[in-house]
């Protein structure tokens, strides 16, 4: 997919950040706009303004998914690409939430820290609607209303902030936590590069898939998720532990955790890499492994519970994502009809069914994290590698999937899979996703069909590319991919 010298970079660039621009444009109409909006910048249009904006909605994303797939082939390096980042990400600054209300849970759950209301306990329908965070607790979708926060102290701590220095007002309050994501986003585009280096791969084509990709700009610039904080803060903790700066990396993936605990899988690569640079028989390096990177997160989480002032419910409140069914979520489906089966079958109550499965989705997931990391303990896979492919295991076998969690994994093996079929999967994956979610945030029937075709679509163009590098190849001589990818020549553009 990554072909140095295959196109004009230049080119890809103005229409994708065309195609950005009609996306937010679109979303000013049909984004996930707020339930009252005091300064009336973000509120609902009529039908036919509102038809027009699903259409450039949707014509902009289809837009900028080609030029991305088309800037792949240009083997831009790390500087031409973060112009391009830039490019693209520029109109989202000041639009609307798009593809989610989750915002509006950050806004009002900082309110209710403030306020001194339990967030682990309860949800943003304690808030007074006339009150700081009342217009955010009111956009809020469906059964988050009443749902405790499943998000850590660290984030509590950030959204809390945002809500102080804003008064909890609607565009304020999301433009200031616009710029948190984009925060996140510098730090993803800041590691790439150096993860990439550290394995032999090319910076550029790190860039291209773990930041450029448009499912993170949809779902972090647009979206607004904390996935992209927690994501930037993992990434720049395995690149302090890569230069044997374990301790650093160590705060760093605690604080990620405070985000959202799957970060706590890159603390256990971390591990390995601290184990296998400590040398000794395999009991020993295990224990040190464990001991030194676990001491110093359990730190973080322990010193940031407490600066939250919010308490350890957070640990408690893991699951509630969990109670939501995502059709996405392979674990959830099959419970679902099994559960639903034996209830035809035998008159049983079929959600103890679909717990269960889901729980042995979760428990293989755990399990071939650990494979993988033992794997990588006894040198048989690069730690890092192993993260990806970790992340993206227990993602594939959670009880609650979204779109833009393929982003955890994708995001580290963008920097290590080069030339993969797990790469040509998630380049695919990203491209399809991104149609699985309206601008509005609700996941409509036709979103899985886009999906779909999509996927088709990528599929084909996968193979007729290889086909065409395959026919090309001179045997016994590197083609110009396997030179850049080697060598990293690529990235010092």
């Amino acid at each position: 997919m990554w072909a140095p010298g295959a196109g004009n970079g230049g080119t890809y660039r103005l229409l994708g950040a065309a195609g950005a621009t009609a996306a937010v444009a679109g979303g000013w109409a049909v984004g996930t706009l707020p339930a009252h909006d005091p300064w009336g910048l973000w509120v609902p249009q009529g039908t036919a303004v509102t038809a027009a904006g699903y259409a450039l909605a949707y014509g902009g994303l289809t837009v900028l998914v080609v030029a991305w797939w088309m800037y792949g082939r240009t083997g831009a390096g790390v500087r031409d690409s973060l112009v391009t980042l830039g490019w693209w990400t520029a109109p989202f600054v000041v639009a609307p939430p798009l593809y989610s209300a989750d915002v509006y849970s950050y806004i009002a759950q900082g309110a209710m820290v403030l306020e001194g209301h339990d967030v682990y306990d309860v949800g943003p329908s304690v808030l007074d609607p006339a009150g700081p965070g009342g217009d955010a607790a009111a956009s809020v979708g469906g059964h988050w209303t009443d749902t405790p926060a499943p998000y850590g102290p660290f984030f509590l701590i950030v959204a809390r902030g945002v809500t102080w220095a804003t008064g909890g007002t609607i565009v304020p309050a999301v433009l200031a936590m616009r710029l948190v994501a984009l925060g996140a986003l510098a730090l993803i585009a800041w590691a790439l590069p150096h993860l990439a280096r550290e394995h032999g791969r090319s910076p550029g084509a790190a860039l291209w898939l773990g930041a450029l990709n448009p499912l993170l700009l949809m779902h972090v610039a647009g979206g607004l998720h904390n996935d992209g904080l927690m994501i930037g803060l993992m990434l720049a903790g395995v690149v302090l532990a890569l230069r044997g700066r374990w301790i650093s990396g160590s705060v760093l993936v605690g604080l990620a955790m405070m985000v959202k605990t799957p970060a706590a899988v890159a603390l256990l690569f971390i591990a390995v890499l601290v184990g296998r640079a400590a040398g000794g028989g395999l009991p020993r390096r295990v224990a040190k492994g464990l001991a030194g990177p676990g001491a110093v997160a359990g730190a973080v989480v322990v010193l940031m519970t407490l600066l939250g002032g919010t308490g350890f419910g957070w640990v408690a409140t893991q699951g509630v994502a969990g109670r939501i069914h995502t059709a996405l979520s392979v674990s959830s489906d099959l419970g679902l009809g099994l559960g639903e089966l034996l209830r035809l079958l035998a008159g049983t109550d079929p959600d103890p069914v679909k717990a269960a499965v889901q729980n042995l989705g979760l428990a293989a997931g755990v399990a071939l994290i650990l494979l993988l990391a033992w794997r990588s303990a006894t040198g048989r896979l690069e730690a890092v590698h192993g993260l990806g492919l970790g992340l993206v295991a227990l993602v594939a076998l959670s009880p609650m999937v979204q779109p833009w969690y393929l982003l955890w994994g994708t995001a580290v093996l963008a920097a290590t899979a080069a030339g993969s079929r797990v790469r040509d999967a998630l380049v695919v994956l990203s491209a399809a996703l991104v149609y699985e979610t309206q601008p509005s945030g609700s996941t409509p029937a036709y979103g899985f069909v886009l999906a779909a075709l999509a996927c088709a679509a990528g599929v084909m163009l996968l193979r007729k590319e290889r086909a065409g590098r395959g026919r090309a190849h001179v045997p016994g001589q590197r083609t110009p991919v396997e030179t850049a990818v080697e060598t990293g020549a690529t990235g010092a553009r």
